[in-house]
């Protein structure tokens, strides 16, 4: 039996050196930086090399198949990947269900579906929002009655990102339907999207792609094996997946790229162009506090503390601070920042512009990101 190396023994930029190294030989040059979501087709033959290398879950434990990176390994590497250049993948298997899993699964879900997460034989998607249940999850109302084998599942979700490029989702159902709290009486479920009864619908966005889909459920029968935690409990199980990932929905990652393509429009700028180059540097200064900031949380996660509320604030900054610089840049850009098939920066503008146009609603919209701040971490009434 081969023992797998102890990365976490490595010094950090020696790490960083050996992830830089493989990563940039292995993923496709012709994905690196874009602005847009790269569907896992696109990276199947990336995904299939990081597998064999071993290094396809840096977060999972070693018994799992992952890495079992800690903290300061685990932002070293996702570092790495966003100098690199490696855009937003379709992800949810690895990154959130696994964890879950992990917590909350029975050991036959464990064996069934962990292993086929680390080949890609498996595509997850999540689902959560539903028509009038986004930012105010809780009030979701897609039915899941209880037979005697299992539950059937008849209601709608929406925004599901990438299902039409997925083989199962995770999914929250409401299996009681007058709970004394409207958190209660939730629970969480693993379906194939291949089961009858199940119409998924992919939605044609502003930036004109199709990363988004409505999922329609109309009497889908869900076997008892495929409940996730305890019954009604499934709100429990859907907040554990926070503390896997606050750290990185505030990832400056996304920003990185617009910002860097910004500073280039404007060193281009004829001397004179003053104004413009005066807004930049506002925004540079905004940035460089949020890098900090970032810099800050992820020290403190590092050394084994635990993000709590105020990881909303990277969030709220992230998002919307990459609106303002993708605002700028269609600003320089003009008109023709709207030509999105030109194999130009105005094109690229366009392409940032209209991507970062949701990024304050997925996640939690900025005004929940607020009111969250307000009351967890300012104590303020709300």
């Amino acid at each position: 039996m081969t023992i797998p190396p102890d990365y976490n023994a490595m010094p950090e930029t020696e790490f960083r050196a050996m992830i830089r190294a493989f990563v940039t030989q292995a993923f496709p040059s012709e994905l690196l930086h874009v602005a847009r979501r790269v569907g896992p087709q696109e990276v199947a033959d990336y995904n299939r090399r990081m597998a064999q290398q071993g290094w396809i879950a840096p977060a999972w434990p070693v018994e799992w198949g992952g890495m079992g990176l800690d903290t300061a390994h685990q932002i070293a590497f996702a570092e790495e990947l966003a100098a690199i250049g490696v855009p937003r993948l379709h992800e949810m298997g690895l990154q959130m269900l696994g964890p879950l899993l992990m917590q909350f699964g029975t050991e036959a879900q464990k064996a069934q579906f962990l292993p086929r997460i680390l080949s890609a034989a498996d595509v997850w998607c999540q689902g959560y929002s539903e028509p009038g249940a986004g930012s105010d999850l809780a009030s979701l109302r897609l039915s899941a009655v209880e037979t005697p084998t299992g539950w059937v599942l008849n209601g709608q979700k929406i925004w599901t990102t990438m299902a039409h490029q997925s083989n199962r989702m995770f999914m929250l159902a409401r299996t009681d339907p007058n709970p004394a709290r409207k958190q209660e009486g939730i629970s969480f479920f693993l379906v194939d999207l291949a089961w009858p009864g199940i119409t998924v619908r992919p939605i044609r966005t502003l930036s004109d792609e199709l990363e988004f889909c409505e999922v329609f459920f109309d009497d889908v029968q869900v076997p008892r094996d495929r409940l996730v935690g305890e019954l009604h409990k499934g709100w429990t199980v859907a907040k554990a997946l926070l503390g896997h990932e606050r750290l990185f929905v505030g990832s400056p990652r996304y920003v990185r790229g617009a910002f860097d393509q910004l500073t280039e429009m404007v060193e281009a700028l004829p001397p004179d162009a003053i104004a413009a180059r005066e807004r930049h540097m506002k925004l540079r200064l905004d940035y460089e506090d949020f890098l900090s900031l970032y810099a800050d949380y992820s020290d403190f996660a590092k050394q084994g503390g635990q993000l709590g509320a105020e990881a909303s604030i990277l969030k709220l900054l992230s998002s919307e601070i990459y609106q303002r610089v993708t605002e700028e840049m269609l600003s320089l850009s003009a008109e023709a920042g709207v030509i999105a098939d030109a194999n130009t920066d105005q094109a690229e503008a366009a392409t940032h512009f209209f991507q970062s146009r949701p990024s304050t609603i997925a996640g939690g919209t900025s005004q929940i990101q607020r009111g969250i701040v307000a009351k967890a971490v300012l104590g303020l009434p709300v």
